[in-house]
């Protein structure tokens, strides 16, 4: 059982709110994992539904007293006065913040208080092999391996140990150097020691592709869809496991959904990638430089997408939007639990905002989409929707021979192809499910309560669409391990309750 050492400050009260009424502290500076956080307080205003929340900082804490996202943990505090408790278990290393909260809701009851949770489990990273960005010949190398150490990180230094001579290892874990051409033809690994102020050291197996001039510098672009499911705080030790999943990947760009933040931002710092933010859902990170960012439109059907333009050569750049389309009502429960007529089926996709978003997604694309031949163009995005190459006569989902859903009839008609779909022609013999590996029985609402108990319909909703200069060599809908099914699920491998969708393209444009 690994220690965690808490560091607490108190934050100012915002002078609008009746924080300063109130008291709030922690009993010790020092916890260790799985035994409580200890906490005192004070309110004027007693209720049996004030709350504690505790969040990462920065994060989705109620800063301006407003919902942002899901606490990380949080327990009620009905009295005027009294003690409480929040459990650590499986929480990460990094600055939280518990908020005291009234009645259900997001107005201050007291100052905020800050912690900051330290880790003493052995120093070890990540995972001990993977792959950094592509290097080219003859031009100056930069990257990072800091972020993917774990474990007691006091006083962390790292050293080259072997490895090609043009790559040196700085002892704040920067990768750096000049290759030149014959180091392209010599794979050789590089190996690297992190040593902590204890004398615990971790070793990491690095490689680094070497490219020469004039080649395609990232000849093989993999490109994937992840619902992070509120940031992976739904099991224990996510943001570990959502990172070890990303390096074992060999992904290069990442369209993320539920990010609840500040995931794209923690997962791109350390990984040492770029990264875009876009509001508290949306984001995607890349481990090669993003030239364009583009925000969500706030209260609209754009609201839902974001965009971003990676430069992954010289010459070379991909357009990546990405979305994350409404989820109620959901079409495969009006479909297999209400027998809807595709008519209604069709009336309930415009209802759920899901038509309207897509057909604003895709005007909005137009330009990028006119310009894929001299630039590709991606759309990740977790869709809320079945696609209408999946429901077929030769499937016969739920008794239907086919429907078409918009969501994937759009980008169809708008010159996108379903990668997925193009390395597995077949529904039949590679349905591609997506959600959800961790609700194999309904769990009701939706409208459709009276079906609860039920198996879940399982389908493919998250999807890796292109256009241009991009070749498919391979798709896969992903998880790690044999995920438990909810409510047994804190102990999974795998951080989320959709499978992620990674495509493998090859790129052929100059």
């Amino acid at each position: 059982m690994a220690a965690l050492l808490l560091l607490v400050g108190t934050v100012p009260a915002r002078a609008s709110s009746s924080a300063a009424e109130g008291t709030l502290a922690v009993a010790s500076p020092a916890v260790l994992r799985g035994e409580p956080i200890r906490l005192t307080y004070s309110t004027p205003d007693p209720h049996p539904a004030n709350w504690l929340g505790l969040y990462t900082d920065p994060g989705n804490g109620p800063v301006e007293e407003q919902y942002v996202g899901p606490s990380t943990r949080w327990v009620y505090i009905t009295e005027g006065s009294g003690e409480a408790t929040l459990p650590t278990d499986g929480l990460e290393p990094g600055d939280y913040i518990v908020f005291a909260l009234a009645q259900d809701g997001y107005r201050w009851l007291a100052a905020p208080v800050k912690i900051r949770i330290m880790s003493d489990e052995p120093l070890h990273f990540i995972t001990d092999a993977f792959g950094l960005r592509n290097a080219r010949a003859l031009a100056p190398y930069r990257a990072k391996v800091t972020g993917l150490v774990r474990g007691d990180t006091e006083g962390l230094t790292f050293r080259k140990l072997s490895g090609p001579k043009w790559a040196r290892v700085s002892a704040g874990g920067e990768v750096t150097g000049t290759p030149r051409p014959l180091d392209s033809l010599r794979r050789e690994p590089l190996r690297v020691e992190a040593r902590n102020t204890r004398g615990q050291t971790g070793t990491a197996t690095i490689g680094i592709e070497v490219r020469r001039p004039g080649q395609s510098l990232v000849p093989e672009l993999r490109a994937m869809s992840f619902n992070l499911w509120h940031g992976g705080s739904q099991v224990d030790g996510g943001r570990e496991k959502q990172l070890r999943f990303l390096l074992e990947s060999g992904v290069d760009v990442v369209g993320l959904q539920e990010t609840s933040a500040v995931s794209t931002r923690e997962l791109a710092e350390a990984l040492g990638w770029d990264h875009h933010q876009a509001g508290t859902d949306l984001g995607v990170i890349s481990r090669y430089p993003i030239t364009e960012r583009r925000e969500p439109v706030a209260g609209g059907p754009l609201s839902v997408a974001t965009k971003v333009r990676v430069r992954i050569g010289e010459r070379q750049e991909v357009v990546v939007w990405n979305v994350h389309l409404g989820y109620t009502p959901y079409g495969p429960y009006d479909a297999c639990f209400g027998r809807m007529t595709q008519e209604e089926l069709l009336a309930n996709e415009a209802r759920s905002g899901r038509t309207p978003q897509i057909e604003a997604v895709l005007e909005a694309m137009r330009p990028d989409l006119d310009a894929a031949r001299r630039t590709p163009v991606l759309l990740t995005g977790d869709f809320n929707a079945p696609s209408h190459l999946d429901w077929t006569p030769a499937a016969n989902r739920c008794g239907y021979t086919s429907v078409p859903w918009p969501a994937s009839v759009l980008p169809a008609e708008a010159g996108l192809r379903d990668s997925y779909r193009v390395a597995h022609p077949d529904p039949v013999t590679a349905p591609g499910v997506t959600w959800s590996p961790v609700y194999p029985v309904f769990t009701g609402g939706y409208g459709h309560d009276s079906h609860k108990g039920e198996p879940e319909p399982q389908d493919r909703i998250d999807f890796v669409y292109y256009a241009g200069p991009l070749r498919v060599t391979g798709s896969q809908a992903l998880v790690e391990g044999t995920p438990a099914a909810v409510p047994n699920h804190r102990g999974n491998e795998w951080s989320s309750d959709h499978a992620a969708v990674l495509t493998t393209f090859r790129t052929s444009w100059p």
